[in-house]
């Protein structure tokens, strides 16, 4: 056997994980047969067994399933995966049922398929380490717990207990599990685990309950009731609503799992754990799985792993961080480095604007220190890591100085100039800017090879992504040390290439301008607003545009029109372009900070929007098909991250599928912006941008270079 080893001795069979070649175990195929060919030895050996230990040879306990095979099924593969699924689960069942004490001795993390390993045990030991992590988190990446987890964690814990755990993926820790029930034992190190096994196994000779499940006993009843309880009724009348609207139709995992927890609590065990499999088929053959578990679960590990990272380039992390502008950016920036521990300059043209740049961060903190996630001396702790200025002199020493003014070029020019010969020898300058082009501002630099871009979103304390932008001289070291930066934060970086607008502002640009040009085209502004929801962005392009300001992209309209007259050329304005540009300057509706855009904002009560949107741009003959709405607010961008790829703007497709989600709220069922195009076939995609682009102009044209780049880049699993 290459996954597992069946050993036996003195009454005792131990199953040990170990899969070959491999730094974790998984559900791999040869690991099912694996288990099989085990489950049959304990069937044969079952007269001089007096218990079972499964532990693992690794330094986690077990990892799940193998989602490279899940990315290679079809939907035509449900009925081999169904088979597959319910082989495993029989292999479990001939374990758990052979009528000895079985006990899982958990050394480290066991999640989604682990854990349902880990739940064969009928006494279940872990070592104490903050650090592990128990759980089922297979609804993030589109599937369910099928191999028992929804079956057993709704049993042992209950309808509504076990909801958090299934459906939202909750994860936990040791002491918790312990808590809930589903660890009996806490061992303080990993060499602990099978002594106190094979006392509990001891201790258990002779008592037949400690040889089942409580699940498999006569006397079981279901923790709060089963779904014929009249409370438990009323809430799963409800459950179904409450779900659609979180998910909109649009993530099949978690109306998957609702109803097997449902359904396998009105049947027997054996019937229920039929209708997990059942539904884990269905899902593991679904496009939105391959979407999801493509995304984030591989190009997530390829973040996180740094594939985007020059290698050679040692580890680093700033000690001391200055930033330029204490504004909304600014502000937000200083907040997410404090709270990791790197000492912060702010810095503003006065002392009064750094210290109310300063006061965030206290704002932040208070509300933790004021429900008991913070301690007063914690915060205190953070906020002493902020030291807020207006001279220029207090940014001497430090390793990283990032400028977040306003998105004006001689402004980031003075301010560059001004602050860069405080760095510290070696030490390295950035731009957040969100448009204006790295090579142009690098310009103003004395090391235009040590300049680079580090673009975070708004609000930054809740924005995971952050873009690093490469200009024309940036060097590798730099690249990989802004990377490092961005990691120490707790945050996902990306890696672009520079061009104007960079990779996730230029295509958020296209979803908001396609939305203001339905407008122009006399779509009611509802129906937009309601369909780009209903399609999975989180908002709709009108709103959005309100909380951007409608000012600031007539501002960037204004400055690409100047650049490029300064280059002899002629900027052509698109159709939502010119409607954005006419609301502000003739309309006189900039946005919502001042005061109304495309909405209204009436004090204390909800955004309305602009009745006179009705009357100035609805035409009530226009004829508009809601499926194109829908895919003209997805496949726009997604054509544009597709010409960022063939320009080398965007140079993976992790890059782009996580930039997409992350920083500009692409739906997560597609798998991010360039997944959508691969989830579907890219000659399948590029059919229908050839019928949108007859209908509705050259921003949904494909060259024949792009549909090229895109099958180059495509992953094959």
């Amino acid at each position: 056997m290459k996954t597992l080893r069946y050993e036996l001795a003195d009454g005792i069979a131990t199953i040990t994980f170990d899969e070959q070649g491999s730094p974790v175990n998984t559900m791999c195929l040869q690991w099912q047969a694996d288990l099989a060919q085990a489950a049959e030895q304990l069937l044969k050996d079952k007269a001089s067994i007096q218990g079972v230990i499964l532990a693992s040879a690794k330094s986690t306990f077990f990892a799940g399933a193998d989602l490279k095979g899940v990315m290679r099924s079809q939907a035509s593969d449900g009925v081999r995966v169904y088979a597959e699924i319910e082989s495993m689960k029989k292999s479990f069942r001939t374990i758990e049922t052979l009528g000895v004490p079985v006990v899982s001795c958990l050394n480290g993390a066991a999640l989604g398929g682990g854990w349902e390993v880990a739940l064969i045990g009928h006494h279940r030991i872990a070592t104490a380490n903050p650090k592990t992590q128990f759980g089922l988190p297979e609804v993030t990446l589109g599937l369910i717990p099928g191999a028992g987890g929804i079956t057993k964690m709704t049993r042992q814990l209950g309808l509504l207990a076990a909801q958090p755990y299934v459906l939202e993926s909750k994860l936990f820790g040791p002491e918790e599990a312990q808590k809930l029930g589903l660890v009996h034992e806490l061992v303080a190190s990993d060499d602990q685990l099978r002594p106190r096994a094979l006392a509990h196994i001891a201790a258990s000779q002779g008592q037949p309950e400690a040889a089942q499940h409580l699940w498999d006993r006569k006397d079981y009843k279901m923790p709060g009731g089963t779904p014929s309880n009249p409370k438990i009724a009323g809430m799963l009348s409800v459950a179904p609503a409450v779900l659609k609207q979180k998910t909109r139709g649009l993530y099949p995992a978690p109306e998957a799992a609702l109803a097997a927890m449902v359904e396998g609590a009105m049947v027997d065990f054996d019937t229920a754990m039929r209708i997990e499999s059942r539904y884990l088929a269905g899902l593991m053959t679904s496009q939105v799985a391959r979407n999801m578990i493509n995304t984030f679960f591989f190009n997530m590990n390829s973040i996180k792993g740094g594939q985007s990272r020059p290698k050679a380039a040692p580890r680093y992390k700033p000690q001391k961080v200055g930033i330029l502008g204490a504004g909304m950016m600014g502000s937000g920036i200083a907040y997410a480095q404090a709270s990791k521990g790197i000492a912060t300059v702010l810095k503003d043209v006065s002392v009064e604007a750094a210290e109310k740049g300063k006061a965030y961060s206290h704002k932040l903190t208070q509300k933790r220190v004021d429900k008991g996630r913070m301690t007063a001396d914690k915060q205190a702790a953070l906020l002493s890591l902020i030291q807020p200025t207006a001279s220029a002199a207090d940014l001497k020493g430090c390793d990283l100085i990032i400028e977040a003014v306003f998105e004006n070029r001689e402004l980031k020019a003075k301010v560059t100039q001004e602050a860069e010969p405080m760095l510290a020898e070696g030490g390295f300058f950035s731009s957040n800017t969100s448009t204006l082009p790295i090579s142009g501002l690098a310009t103003a630099s004395t090391a235009p090879n040590k300049f680079v871009g580090i673009h975070f979103f708004s609000p930054v304390d809740k924005m995971k992504l952050v873009e690093i932008i490469r200009g024309a001289q940036t060097d590798d070291e730099t690249i990989a040390r802004a990377y490092d930066y961005v990691q120490a934060l707790g945050k996902l970086p990306i890696v672009v290439n520079d061009s104007r607008g960079f990779y996730t502002s230029r295509t958020f640009g296209t979803f908001v301008m396609e939305g203001a040009a339905m407008l122009g085209e006399g779509i009611p502004a509802p129906v937009i607003e309601n369909l780009a929801m209903q399609v999975g962005m989180p908002v709709g392009p009108l709103a959005v545009l309100d909380e951007t300001a409608l000012s600031l992209s007539v501002h960037v309209l204004d400055q690409t029109r100047e650049d490029f007259a300064k280059e002899g050329k002629t900027h052509a304005a698109t159709p939502g372009e010119l409607l954005v540009e006419r609301m502000v300057k003739e309309l006189k509706r900039p946005g919502r900070a001042a005061g109304g855009g495309f909405y209204d904002y009436p004090a204390g009560q909800k955004k309305v929007l602009w009745p006179e949107l009705k009357t100035r741009f609805e035409k009530a003959n226009v004829a508009y098909s809601q499926q194109d709405i829908k895919d003209r607010l997805l496949y726009r961008q997604a054509v544009e991250t597709a010409r960022c790829l063939q320009e080398g703007v965007l140079t993976s497709v992790h890059d782009g599928n996580i930039g997409s989600i992350f920083g500009i709220g692409f739906p997560a069922w597609t798998g991010g912006a360039l997944q959508f195009i691969y989830g579907q076939g890219v000659d399948a995609f590029a059919k229908r941008c050839a019928e949108l682009a007859a209908k509705y102009g050259a921003g949904f044209v494909l060259t024949a270079e792009v549909i090229a780049s895109l099958k180059q880049h495509q992953p094959v699993y």
